[in-house]
């Protein structure tokens, strides 16, 4: 019932979000078998690791990715099991954060960055929304780590705090900062005209590529039209012309990672869906 073979619980959680971006759920649809599968694995998966999904030294990718996805079938679909696994995985992101407000690879709170840090942001973002507490001080200490990492003068965000701000780490903490209602806060305003400005080569190609673009969209989304009506149809046709016949996608890592090149794509260019 899962996807992908290096990184299962992400790419089973990427997935199911895919599927769930045009409307189909576990049991609805003519999809409803797969995902229920899908999500029958993502349950397991998590009970077997106690509510952690990681299964790699960066594990807490995949714990945030998963814990997203959880998120999203709790809310439209209200199943216990569900609800109880994703409290055990929030309550492992919540008790992993470090004394400086952020995340980083493993579920100990002990060292951070944006990357992890944004991922995990994303994930209690959610849950929050589908009616899993939430600490209001845990929100509040990482939207004060993400703002360390924003350069003062470029207004892009880099991997750490004083770091150089690339279009990935800029792209995603500006969308957590947006879902922690920090919306019109001028750390915002600063990371969207980098955006803005970014070369209309990074929409070929620029460094993590996938994350980079998944997080730049829907920040673009939800600053407003004006933002998303320029942005989008750049992506869009970038993302078009690297489809390959068969009407996948390849991923960072080549050709063993085209589930996850292929849902980042369609949650890319899904976000009008949404």
């Amino acid at each position: 019932g899962s996807w992908g073979n290096r990184y299962p619980a992400a790419i089973t959680a990427l997935s199911l979000m895919a599927f769930m971006v045009k409307g189909h759920f576990p049991q609805k649809g003519p999809y409803g078998r797969h995902l229920d599968r899908g999500l029958a694995w993502l349950v397991r998966r998590g009970k077997e690791g106690g509510g952690y999904f990681g299964g790699t030294r960066q594990g807490m990718y995949e714990h945030g990715l998963a814990t997203l996805a959880l998120s999203e079938v709790w809310g439209m679909t209200n199943r216990e099991e569900v609800r109880d696994v994703l409290k055990r995985a929030v309550a492992i992101i919540l008790r992993s954060q470090n004394p400086a407000g952020g995340w980083r690879y493993q579920p100990q709170p002990i060292d951070d960055d944006i990357s992890v840090t944004v991922m995990e942001v994303v994930a209690l973002a959610s849950a929050a929304e589908a009616g899993i507490f939430v600490p209001a001080q845990t929100i509040r200490k990482a939207i004060a780590y993400v703002k360390r990492c924003q350069h003062p003068f470029e207004g892009g965000f880099g991997y750490k705090p004083g770091n150089t701000p690339k279009l990935s780490s800029t792209a995603a903490g500006v969308l957590s900062l947006m879902m922690c209602g920090e919306r019109k806060s001028k750390e915002v305003k600063k990371g969207l005209e980098y955006l803005r400005k970014v070369r209309d080569s990074e929409f070929s190609s620029t460094q993590f590529y996938n994350y980079a673009h998944y997080y730049a969209v829907q920040a673009m989304y939800q600053a407003g039209e004006a933002y998303y009506q320029e942005w989008y149809p750049k992506i869009h046709d970038a993302l078009l012309a690297k489809q390959r016949e068969d009407g996948s996608w390849a991923g960072e890592g080549g050709e063993s990672d085209h589930c996850y090149g292929t849902a980042m794509a369609i949650l890319t260019l899904g976000v009008p869906y949404r």
